[in-house]
């Protein structure tokens, strides 16, 4: 099942409850004043952050997410039952924006816990409302409707390193290799339409969904893919050596990275890694890694083909990370 990344929902908190109008009998006398008790207050909606990426797939048949409302106030000065709260669990990494009031959410650490909706506030009773003036008040107060709102999710992946890289620059098979996980491979641009994440001696890599020329702009998979390096701590930039031109294909995707949002993506560590290296002889590579140097840029050279090279690679990672 695909990755879903983007949800919106309909978030209603619970109403309050009534407050009533009531009057306390005891034996033996007419009228012993008022008694009608408040309403409950209605419940809250929290959202809790839980390590479970695909969460959201979950709810994409149920978009309307309401907590319950208080209940009515009761005879003899008795409150009404406040309505249960409702917890909406996300994955750790969401962020939450309500498109009314523009207010933002972010789950960052799991089991974190946060408001976003309040429950109205119950009515008051008759009693409330007992004064040396209004010995036998007859007003009471309805509850007051929760806050509802229509919530936009949006998940961005939080892993230690991140796969980037042009369309068919061999991130997959490279996560696969590393990791042994089983993102889908194909020799077509836009292969991965949705993150594929894998663990390398404990730490998470994603595999992120290529990128073209514009995309900061939009273009291609656009800020789609742009957004889930937001958080990654290290970037782990694939260029395959099967393109005609690999420093201008790095160049470009470097160039696509730094004008997105702030700028801070570009100043994100970086380990640019050669990919596809069997379709190179030893001059040929040689003759790119030049290329790359007179630019100031270091890097390293993988084959999936190649269990050395890639347990090379993995070692060199690690240590990056550990490092991090």
């Amino acid at each position: 099942m695909a990755l879903v990344d983007e949800l919106t929902i309909l978030a209603r908190a619970g109403r309050g409850g009534d407050g009533v109008v009531r009057w306390l009998h005891l034996k033996g006398k007419e009228y012993s004043g008022p008694a009608g008790g408040n309403g409950g207050n209605g419940g809250d909606i929290f959202v809790h952050a839980v390590r479970d990426i695909s969460l959201l797939g979950r709810y994409r048949g149920e978009k309307k997410f309401e907590a319950e409302s208080g209940h009515g106030g009761e005879s003899y000065n008795r409150d009404g039952k406040a309505g249960k709260d409702l917890v909406i669990d996300l994955p750790v990494g969401s962020v939450v924006r309500n498109t009314a009031t523009g207010e933002v959410h972010e789950l960052l650490v799991e089991d974190e816990k946060k408001l976003i909706l309040r429950g109205g506030r119950g009515g008051a009773g008759n009693a409330v409302f007992k004064s040396s003036v209004n010995t036998s008040p007859k007003e009471s107060t309805p509850g007051l409707p929760g806050e509802e709102a229509e919530l936009v999710i949006e998940l961005r992946l939080i892993a230690d390193a991140g796969l980037i890289g042009l369309p068919n620059a061999g991130k997959s098979s490279l996560l696969n290799a590393l990791t042994g996980a089983a993102a889908k491979v194909g020799s077509y641009a836009f292969t991965t339409l949705d993150p594929n994440l894998g663990a390398l001696y404990g730490f998470v890599l994603a595999d992120i969904p290529g990128l073209i020329e514009g995309a900061s702009e939009g273009k291609g998979l656009g800020s789609k893919f742009l957004r889930h390096i937001a958080r990654t701590k290290i970037l782990i930039h694939c260029v395959s050596l099967e393109s005609e031109n690999p420093l201008q294909d790095y160049e470009i995707v470097r160039d696509e990275i730094s004008r997105f949002g702030e700028g801070e993506l570009g100043k994100k560590p970086e380990i640019v890694v050669l990919t596809k290296s069997d379709t190179k002889n030893p001059k040929e590579l040689k003759d790119v890694r030049e290329q790359f140097k007179s630019r100031g840029v270091s890097v390293e050279s993988v084959s999936v083909l190649d269990d050395i090279l890639v347990k090379m690679l993995a070692d060199t990672l690690v240590a990056v990370l550990r490092g991090s």
